[in-house]
């Protein structure tokens, strides 16, 4: 199995993990305009991140969104959605922890969701 990482351009790397950050749409321009022709280690590390991220927030949001109105609904107990803001709250650390960790150049794992991501996008 061949390693394509290189680690002579960190700057591309760096620039790939940022640009990662914002949305999926970030990824994909990370993804294929700074990380798929010129791998490297950092670029690859913040990637699966920023995937894993976006696919669980995603899910979390919809899933939250649906159970408390639905909760909200029969219940009437508006403060339920504080529960959200709570939510929110969270994902936006786990986010600004992973972000500064680009920003540095560093291979810092997000919390909770870091560790598992390199091992199940392992081929990214």
């Amino acid at each position: 199995m061949e390693n394509n990482i290189t680690t002579t351009t960190t700057d591309s790397g760096k620039t790939a993990a940022i640009i990662s950050y914002f949305s999926i749409i970030g990824w994909l321009i990370a993804y294929f305009a700074f990380h798929k022709d010129k791998k490297t280690e950092l670029g690859s590390f913040q990637l699966r991140q920023t995937l894993l991220y976006a696919i669980l927030s995603t899910i979390l949001y919809m899933l939250l969104s649906f159970v408390l109105t639905i909760i909200i609904i029969a219940t009437g107990i508006l403060s339920l959605i504080y529960l959200a803001y709570v939510l929110y709250v969270v994902l936006i650390v786990v986010w600004l922890i992973g972000l500064i960790g680009a920003i540095k150049g560093v291979k810092t794992p997000m919390p909770i969701i870091g560790q598992k991501a390199q091992t199940m996008f392992s081929s990214i």
